[in-house]
């Protein structure tokens, strides 16, 4: 079973909790599931945005690093909490949180519930499966041979701590005709153990020879 279903949705309620927390009747359920998205693509799209024009030419590598880790979104009647787990410090300062507030509560049309935006920095970014997937999107996106990509991508967790990692890429790597699947393994992955902590995520970058898909699964410890 551990090895066919997503490891987060495998481990809610044990280990992972919602990443969106609400309540709605059956009937609405499918716009606030596309309200989520919005929100959520809105923010990833704007944070990217600010980044883009502040990258130089010289620091092309970290050009798809948003250092977004997590996005949460709470909901209320009258109120929508959204608070982002940043990787990384000054990616989004005071004035931009409240510059993406007006502009989101614009995109979202609603009058009657206020839009409230937070952020978090988290202490390991390179612990968090989605920053990792990002560093190495960058890598790909020029041209750096991928098993060189995937290599520097287990260096950097090493001062997180973690108890193993495994990164997958599958694709047409290295421009070949044939798409395949490549990865590679640090430590140990539990992945039919449900108490163990096993962050995942699902990541795709769009390169010259197509579109190329990256999973990171991260083993962080037992409960």
């Amino acid at each position: 079973m551990g090895q066919k279903i997503n490891p987060l949705g495998f481990r809610l309620g044990t280990t992972q909790n919602h990443y969106s927390l609400w309540f709605a009747h059956p009937k609405d359920y499918s716009e606030g599931l596309e309200e989520d998205k919005k929100i959520r693509d809105f923010i990833q799209n704007y944070v990217k945005k600010k980044i883009s024009k502040n990258v130089k030419n010289n620091m092309r590598v970290f050009s798809s690093l948003s250092g977004i880790a997590c996005i949460e979104i709470k909901k209320r009647i009258d109120l929508i909490q959204v608070r982002i787990y940043m990787g990384f410090q000054k990616v989004l300062k005071e004035n931009s949180i409240k510059e993406l507030q007006i502009n989101l509560q614009k995109e979202l049309n609603s009058v009657n519930r206020k839009l409230n935006i937070a952020t978090t920095l988290i202490s390991k970014p390179y612990g968090n499966p989605l920053i990792i997937a990002q560093y190495i999107a960058g890598q790909l996106k020029h041209r750096v041979p991928f098993r060189k990509a995937m290599k520097k991508a287990i260096e950097r967790t090493k001062k997180a701590n973690i108890k193993g990692i495994r990164v997958q890429i599958s694709g047409r790597l290295g421009g070949k005709d044939i798409a395949r699947v490549e990865w590679i393994r640090k430590g140990r992955i539990p992945l039919q153990t449900i108490r163990a902590k096993v962050d995942y995520c699902s990541y795709p970058v769009q390169t010259i020879y197509g579109i190329l898909g990256i999973k990171i699964w991260i083993f962080i410890d037992k409960k």
